[in-house]
């Protein structure tokens, strides 16, 4: 008799060792990150005072992350994306020791910090495409939606916890005695706390077998890296599906990202009790995303009709549900309008990059997934720019109504006249 357990697919890839592996490294490191994540702002607040400081820390450390991100794709398909990831959690480990360490002694310079941030930036750079690319050589391709689904909820999860635990890591161990920067023990603990996150997820990672095959070398030996590069910027635009997607996402990007980073701040802003608004309106998004993700783990199958159709339509949907945002008047109405804009969100993100990465070919993997994080991580900041600067114009009101018509528009642009509306989770690598 069938054991029934098997016919559940959670349960299958939770008894399979390299899969239990690397998601409980990829916990640790996931969690570990939102210590940096809070830690790193609030020391150059603390040092500074300034929050243009701030600004410009965040983006020393996302500007040669998109720059470098390609070439990341590149070398992870080269040297495998396992050897990579092994190597920029090692890195990431000893900066993060090294501005610990400088930190407490006293001996940290704002201009060490902004090194220190182009340095992790970097090292995120070859570790975001090695990260996405590595699952495919882990679990069988028909797993690939639950996993996904399993990991990028756990992400979620780590993304709504982490900063918590942090603040009260830094609030707790603060120490303005340790050095001329307040709360420096804490912030120094933090930083510690995310360094050993990186050891044990490499000390898990070790015990992942992947199913990789490294390139073979032509009579010329390895081509350099930015040949590799143009192969497969060459390969995503050859192959319709996955120019037609990328452009389209590079689209919603374009149109969603600004938004979302600039004008909602200035919305909660606008609201009682600002910093908590804001902290209600992004929670509400973020579990509306984690939500979305564990349905579409739940019923992977669930479309309407084909995944382009189902894609643009959910696009259509949040389009719509966006152009309101500017008319809140009060937190809960936009906290519900995020919520069901993450569930939509965390739904399609799910499929789309289950289907990339069952599309893209093991060796070229690597490069492809480089090109999709670099479309969201790219495009977002010069949409927020752009966002900033509309602003000082136009209404609120007028930003989100025009950014979801927009929206809108692109969505059913792309359903008539484009092919998204034929892309297909069934179809065959081309």
């Amino acid at each position: 008799m069938t054991d029934k357990k098997n016919d559940n697919p959670r349960a299958v890839l939770f008894r399979d060792q390299p899969f239990r592996w690397f998601l409980s490294g990829a916990a640790l490191s996931m969690l570990g990150d939102q210590f940096s994540l809070i830690a790193l702002p609030w020391l150059v607040l603390k040092m500074t005072g300034d929050p243009f400081a701030v600004g410009t820390v965040l983006a020393l450390t996302a500007l040669p992350r998109a720059i470098f991100m390609l070439i990341g794709g590149a070398l992870t398909d080269r040297y495998s994306p396992k050897r990579v990831l092994m190597w920029t959690k090692y890195i990431n480990m000893l900066l993060l020791l090294a501005l610990a360490g400088l930190l407490y002694n006293g001996g940290l310079t704002l201009p060490m910090v902004y090194v220190f941030a182009v340095a992790i930036g970097i090292a995120t750079a070859f570790s975001i495409p090695a990260a996405t690319a590595i699952f495919p050589h882990i679990v069988k391709r028909e797993q690939l939606q639950v996993a996904n689904s399993i990991l990028m909820s756990l992400r979620q999860l780590t993304m709504l916890v982490g900063p918590i635990l942090a603040g009260v890591l830094i609030a707790q161990m603060g120490d303005a005695k340790a050095s001329h920067t307040g709360d420096a023990r804490g912030m120094a603990l933090a930083f510690v706390c995310d360094a050993l996150s990186f050891l044990l997820s490499a000390w898990t990672l070790a015990r992942v077998q992947v199913r990789w095959q490294p390139q073979p070398a032509g009579p010329n030996g390895h081509p350099n890296v930015f040949k590799l590069v143009g192969e497969g910027l060459r390969f995503c635009w050859n192959d319709v599906s996955l120019r037609t997607s990328f452009l389209y996402f590079a689209a919603i990007a374009f149109f969603i990202g600004g938004p979302m980073q600039v004008a909602l701040p200035v919305i909660a802003n606008q609201m009682d009790h600002g910093a908590a608004a804001f902290g209600w309106l992004m929670g509400a998004h973020g579990a509306g995303t984690l939500a979305g993700m564990i349905i579409s783990g739940v019923n992977p199958n669930v479309r309407l009709g084909s995944l382009g159709m189902t894609i643009v339509l959910t696009d259509c949907l949040v389009g719509a549900l966006f152009m309101p945002m500017g008319l809140i008047h009060a937190s809960w109405q936009g906290a519900l309008l995020l919520l069901l804009i993450g569930m939509l969100g965390g739904f399609v993100q799910i499929a789309v990059f289950t289907w990339t990465q069952r599309r893209v070919p093991p060796a070229l993997m690597g490069r492809a997934m480089s090109l999709f994080m670099f479309i969201f991580m790219g495009i977002a900041p010069i949409s927020a720019a752009i966002t900033g600067w509309a602003m000082r114009g136009i209404s609120l009101p007028q930003v989100f109504a025009a950014s979801g018509a927009m929206l809108i528009g692109v969505a059913l642009l792309a359903l008539v006249f484009s092919p998204m509306r034929s892309i297909s989770d069934t179809r065959s690598l081309s």
